[in-house]
């Protein structure tokens, strides 16, 4: 293989055989489950990095169900993100994310810098109720649940946060264990086609485990919960803050 034809073709790992295919990346009948609630200011502050702040202490725990993704194919995640502000912009932060395929979890990684771990996360409906959970290897990591459909959502309030951006810190080390790459990228989820949208009571449990520690942002009152379907495109990034630039650093 000659060098032009590496720089033509290499866009992911390994070089002749992708671990994903280019995008954009369509999602058909997204379903996502969110639970906001209130954690502690000071354990917030600790994985938070500048220039991001927040306002008050709050987080969003997200079971996300995909069961039809070009590219990706189907798989499940869940996750916390934080709303915060970047230069005046609000937006979230997304603070780590546990998921069940290889391909998802190394094209967010390489793509757009998803903090992306492999586990065993579920999100399904048991009779009258919406359950999430969260498993890494055996242990129970997170458990949530929510009152299926309950209450419509405000379907106008619902479309707004959808259209806010959101906020990644990429990190990509160099041979050496350095960072070669370490910046805020931020994007955007576009095209979205809310199919519907509910409100209803939740609870939410987070447990410690050493390596999955959706625990360090302790649940001290769970705030409001929704559940909605959509489908929406997944827009590439573009670099927001990169800190490893001289005249930042």
């Amino acid at each position: 293989m000659k060098i032009e034809d590496v720089r033509r073709s290499a866009y992911s790992m390994p070089l002749t055989s992708p671990s994903f295919p280019k995008g954009p990346y369509r999602f058909f009948d997204r379903e996502f489950f969110t639970i906001t609630y209130r954690t502690d200011p000071a354990a917030l502050e600790k994985v938070v990095p500048e220039p991001m702040k927040f306002d008050e202490p709050i987080v969003k725990y997200e079971f996300i169900r995909m069961p039809d993704s070009t590219g990706f194919g189907d798989y499940t995640e869940t996750g916390q993100v934080v709303p915060v502000t970047l230069n005046g912009v609000k937006g979230g932060y997304v603070l780590g994310m546990y998921l069940d395929d290889e391909a998802p979890i190394a094209g967010g990684r390489e793509l757009w810098g998803f903090p992306k771990k492999f586990a065993r996360p579920r999100l399904q409906v048991e009779k009258d109720t919406l359950v999430g959970s969260l498993h890494y290897g055996s242990v129970l990591c997170a458990s949530a649940t929510m009152g299926y459909k309950h209450v419509a959502a405000d379907r106008e309030a619902v479309l707004a946060s959808l259209a806010e951006p959101a906020f990644l810190l990429k990190i990509i080390p160099h041979v050496d264990g350095s960072a070669r790459v370490c910046e805020l990228v931020q994007y955007y989820m576009e095209d979205v086609t809310l199919k519907e949208c509910w409100v209803g009571p939740a609870a939410l449990g987070l447990f410690p485990h050493a390596l999955c520690t959706v625990a360090q942002l302790p649940v001290l009152e769970v705030l409001s919960a929704v559940h909605l379907k959509a489908d929406i495109t997944l827009g590439l990034g573009t670099v927001v803050y990169d800190y490893l630039k001289d005249e930042q650093a």
